[in-house]
């Protein structure tokens, strides 16, 4: 925690721009992303921001060295690509049966509104498995997030939502998810100072952004030590 804590004070401030905040940019042409090489992830053409990166080929080796192996499935999202996801469950038969705010707060218990998520920001990433059960029944899985606990702060990843007990808002626990917060907190911080609802929009459901604190209780729905 002590190493965690002094990278991220010792991180030079940096601006960033609304478009990268919402995820409206070509990753492709960014000057600070970089394409994740195939072996450290199960997709194709996935970027994260080069000093993010650079943090997870450390703890993938460190984590090799255990016998452990990490795998991204899934790194930074833009907008459209967001979009994509929130709109296939918009119209899911799962979510289909509720209206409004309940199908936005249905969706929403896993899943971001295009413009709200941390991975637009490329600072994120999915770890192995997307099923809680892979991380607490799963023998191999619950020896990664044993490991994960225990070490990846040191390279300052943490577990971005954590359990509710402590009175935690928005997203319900996710034991994949981990964001690099030298960076994450500084984004973080220029999304509350720059970003409000009127910027939230152009997906199904946007209207009840507000209603339901996509950017209060979801955005911000982490743990306190991470803001």
């Amino acid at each position: 925690m002590l190493a965690s804590t002094s990278l991220m004070n010792t991180q030079e401030e940096r601006t960033f721009t609304p478009a990268e905040l919402l995820g409206q940019v070509d990753y492709a042409s960014h000057s600070d992303f970089s394409v994740i090489p195939a072996e450290y992830t199960s997709k194709t053409q996935v970027y994260l921001r080069t000093e993010t990166l650079d943090a997870f080929k450390k703890m993938f080796y460190a984590a090799k060295e255990c016998g452990l192996d990490l795998k991204i499935i899934s790194a930074a999202r833009n907008f459209d690509y967001q979009k994509g996801i929130w709109e296939r469950k918009w119209k899911d038969g799962k979510f289909i049966k509720h209206f409004g705010a309940d199908r936005a707060k249905a969706i929403m218990r896993y899943s971001s509104m295009p413009g709200t998520s941390r991975h637009h920001w490329g600072t994120d990433i999915d770890i192995n498995d997307l099923s809680d059960s892979y991380f607490t029944s799963n023998k191999e899985g619950k020896k990664v997030y044993e490991w994960l606990t225990t070490h990846a702060n040191s390279f300052g990843f943490y577990q971005t939502y954590t359990s509710k007990e402590s009175g935690r808002t928005g997203y319900e626990e996710e034991k994949w998810h981990w964001s690099y917060m030298p960076i994450a907190k500084q984004l973080l911080n220029a999304y509350n100072t720059q970003i409000s609802y009127k910027a939230i929009v152009n997906f199904n459901g946007y209207e009840s952004a507000e209603l339901l604190g996509a950017i209060d209780l979801y955005v911000n729905g982490i743990d306190a030590i991470l803001k």
